[in-house]
């Protein structure tokens, strides 16, 4: 019998061509873009606030004299709990300015971990809840389809970048996606406050 040329292609072609033709680059590019107006119009509005109202600076020192620190960490962990409603830009600032701004930008990194672990298994609890499990079926149908196509890689990217991890968790515990590989993969987001916190503490 003579041998096949044909030669076995890479795991990574095959994940390559996979992601290629399910539409995640193309996605991805969307997703950033729609991400980017947002984080322009944040830092417009703080330039804003800056230059013409009050020194930014002096607001978060405001905030860290006359704000006890569990106040502004339980909301904190609120807002990444439910959606992501706050920009975690501004705690990560608010931090820089704390007596110990790598330990409390750690903490706020703990916080945003486990606020999405909180997501996750309100994604798998709502199987509980037919009303509420409809509505986010409809709500959420195509990051929940994006979800089952693409799987961790899409807790990586909500985990990494600008885009909503409280969604990505939601969406990942409606489809039982196995909880180890999830909090596995959500730990980039750990990551991605220590790039932040460089950033913005070389910023202030």
């Amino acid at each position: 019998m003579a041998k096949s040329n044909s030669t076995k292609k890479p795991r990574w072609k095959l994940l390559h061509q996979y992601y290629t033709y399910t539409g995640f680059y193309s996605f991805l590019g969307r997703s950033l873009l729609k991400a980017t107006p947002p984080i322009v119009i944040f830092i417009a509005v703080l330039l804003g606030i800056h230059f013409f109202v009050m020194d930014v600076n002096s607001m978060l020192d405001y905030v860290t004299n006359n704000f006890p620190d569990y106040g502004v960490f339980a909301v904190f962990f609120a807002s990444e709990s439910i959606l992501g409603l706050i920009p975690p830009e501004i705690f990560i600032a608010w931090s820089g300015k704390s007596s110990m701004p790598w330990t409390y930008l750690s903490i706020l990194a703990v916080l945003s971990y486990t606020g999405g672990i909180l997501s996750y298994f309100f994604g798998r609890g709502v199987a509980s809840i037919p009303s509420v499990f409809v509505y986010l079926e409809v709500k959420m149908a195509k990051h929940i389809k994006n979800m089952r196509k693409w799987g961790g890689l899409l807790i990586i990217v909500g985990a990494l970048l600008p885009l909503p991890f409280a969604i990505s968790s939601i969406a990942a515990g409606i489809i039982k996606f196995p909880f180890g590989s999830y909090i596995l993969f959500g730990l980039l987001r750990l990551l991605r406050f220590a790039i932040y916190g460089l950033m913005i503490f070389g910023a202030m």
